[in-house]
């Protein structure tokens, strides 16, 4: 079973300073038939103004995810790191029994454009944790590179729950990632168009896939896509 999430049916905010589609619902945007998918709790796909951001605000047993197409964006935190995330980046904060952070771009020019993504823990009560790495283009054309998992396997960012998340470029060429029994998928255009099992899928655009053996991507052109596995 597929079904899509068209990009024109999410949540839309526009603060001026901020303009968010919501896949989920989100702050004022609620939707009882999208408030989620398994431990997938919220994918805003996020634009920052220059000079603008998120002040310094509080989080609780959520895994959040923060995945850099476009732009720089300034992180800081209650445990005292500090990062410039570039696109390539990815970041997780595993905010636990509490943590504050903020995400400023600092740019006078250039907007940040970056997906904000939060999974759902295994329990609550966690540690806080903070980790980053960058993932090259390269590492990611035409091929899906494990970012985020479980078990940090395969250099990926340790997440607190059963969920592996992969990024690819693809560039004229067709992937395959087979689901386990029992498991589940989200997929998310990030940029350009793609096809997910056959089924034509345009920027901003999702599918959920639920048994169903594996998961398809194919384009004739380019485009930039999340695959989640999901229990």
């Amino acid at each position: 079973m597929l079904i899509i999430r068209k990009s024109s049916d999410r949540g839309h905010a526009n603060h001026g300073w901020l303009d968010s589609y919501h896949t989920f619902s989100f702050a004022d945007y609620f939707d009882k038939n999208h408030m989620g998918f398994r431990s997938l709790r919220v994918i805003n796909d996020d634009r920052v103004a220059p000079g603008a951001g998120f002040g310094t605000h509080p989080h609780q047993d959520m895994e959040i995810i923060s995945y850099i197409l476009d732009g720089e964006l300034s992180h800081k935190d209650s445990m005292g790191n500090q990062r410039a995330l570039k696109p390539g980046d990815v970041q997780r904060i595993s905010a636990g029994t509490g943590i504050s952070h903020s995400e400023f771009n600092a740019s006078p020019t250039t907007p940040v454009h970056f997906l904000q993504i939060w999974i759902r823990p295994d329990r609550k009560g966690h540690a806080p944790a903070y980790e980053d790495r960058s993932y090259p283009a390269g590492s990611r054309e035409n091929k899906l590179l494990l970012v985020a998992s479980g078990d940090g396997r395969d250099g990926s960012l340790k997440i607190n729950q059963d969920a592996s998340v992969f990024a690819t470029r693809l560039k004229g060429a067709s992937l395959t990632h087979p689901l386990a029994a029992g498991r589940h998928a989200w997929v998310q255009v990030a940029r350009g168009s793609v096809s997910v099992n056959g089924t034509p899928l345009a920027q901003g655009d999702a599918a959920a896939l639920a048994d169903e053996p594996s998961v398809t991507l194919k384009t004739d052109a380019e485009a930039e896509v999340l695959v989640f596995d999901l229990g």
